[in-house]
């Protein structure tokens, strides 16, 4: 199978995925912030619009579901912790699952900590991972609802994914993440040779993602807390793992 992802801008820096089965004509959105743009992205592609897989309650990836709905006939897809957050849902998932829509195999995991019903959604044959808001290019998402440590396990789930994995986050926050990160990292040449290709592509006005988690393996400070180069700059060296992810969450969060 041909399997295509159209990246969909939405509202200010949102970001949509549209996942597409050349075969068959079948495709899926991963969350719907806004109708319009999906639904245009949709019709360009002449697909058949099966369902929409949401990652979490937030307005911001919600808000253009029933649209969506109401004008395709697509199932509305989410995570059955968080039901009563989310728009009525025709199929509730749950970590570990493993979901067959409209052609696509995803493999649902549950990463709380943004918020505590976040899921993720991995498709494995398009060596892909749609990660929401619990993992951005750079970054990763405030701890909104979670803890530091519940947020840690969540990304070391996600890293052990193959390094290949596409990271289809939920928002274009990469530039800004890429300024904290070279903050805490100064000396990493994978960080600046990353931070490079990012200003090229926003220059050029294409989005940043998706970037391959190889990549973010190497980069993102956030996945890279157990390195002690890392621990040793923010004066916590020999401190676990969590304890520095759970600074650097901090420094991030007063960062300007």
């Amino acid at each position: 199978m041909v399997r295509t992802i159209d990246v969909v801008a939405c509202l200010g820096d949102n970001y949509a995925y549209l996942l597409r089965d050349a075969d068959s004509g079948g495709a899926v959105v991963i969350d719907a912030p806004e109708a319009a743009p999906i639904l245009a992205a949709v019709e360009a592609a002449g697909c058949r619009l099966d369902a929409v897989l949401l990652t979490h309650h937030h307005g911001d990836h919600i808000e253009g579901a029933a649209e969506i709905r109401k004008r395709t006939g697509a199932q509305l897809v989410g995570a059955a912790a968080d039901a009563h957050r989310l728009p009525p849902l025709d199929l509730m998932v749950a970590d570990g699952e493993e979901a067959a829509i409209g052609g696509f195999r995803f493999r649902v995991m549950a990463t709380p900590g943004h918020t505590r019903g976040h899921v993720v959604y991995h498709a494995p044959e398009a060596s892909a991972l749609f990660s929401g808001d619990t993992l951005f290019s750079l970054g990763c998402g405030r701890l909104f609802e979670g803890s530091a440590a519940e947020m840690w396990d969540s990304l070391l789930r996600l890293a052990a994914l193959p390094p290949e994995t596409a990271v289809c986050p939920g928002h274009e926050y990469t530039a800004a993440n890429g300024r904290f990160a070279r903050s805490v990292d100064p000396d990493n040449p994978a960080l600046a040779e990353r931070i490079a290709e990012v200003e090229r592509l926003r220059a050029a006005g294409r989005p940043t993602v998706p970037v391959a988690l190889g990549t973010e393996l190497m980069t993102n400070p956030f996945l890279r807390a157990g390195d002690p180069a890392i621990a040793a700059r923010l004066g916590l060296a020999g401190r676990p793992a969590v304890e520095v992810f759970a600074e650097l969450r901090r420094l991030k969060d007063d960062f300007r």
